[in-house]
């Protein structure tokens, strides 16, 4: 217990895998899942998305395909910066326990 109080063990690793894992998957959800509250009390929101869908209405299905498929990519990308962010500090965290040793 003296340890974890003087900052001598850490606990990072348990609560970045925690973190991480969080911040893919709920975060998202619940993100998704709150949209219409946001749109409702913040008159930005509201006006992004209705810009957004008149200008996704305009375009034809080939186009339409071409922007689902770049945002799922970006998705996917942001995903993967995500995890290599928290393999970095993982890994950061297991070499300074690794040359204590």
């Amino acid at each position: 217990m003296m340890d974890f109080l003087t900052f001598r063990s850490f606990i990072s690793i348990d609560i970045l895998i925690l973190s991480y894992y969080i911040g893919a998957i709920v975060i998202p959800i619940v993100m998704w899942l709150s949209k219409s509250y946001l749109q409702k009390k913040i008159a930005l929101f509201d006006r992004a998305n209705q810009m957004f869908m008149s200008l996704f209405s305009q375009l034809n299905l080939k186009n339409r395909i071409i922007s689902i498929l770049l945002m799922f990519f970006m998705f996917i990308s942001m995903e993967i910066v995500w995890r290599m962010c928290f393999e970095a500090m993982i890994g950061y965290f297991q070499m300074i326990e690794s040359l204590k040793a």
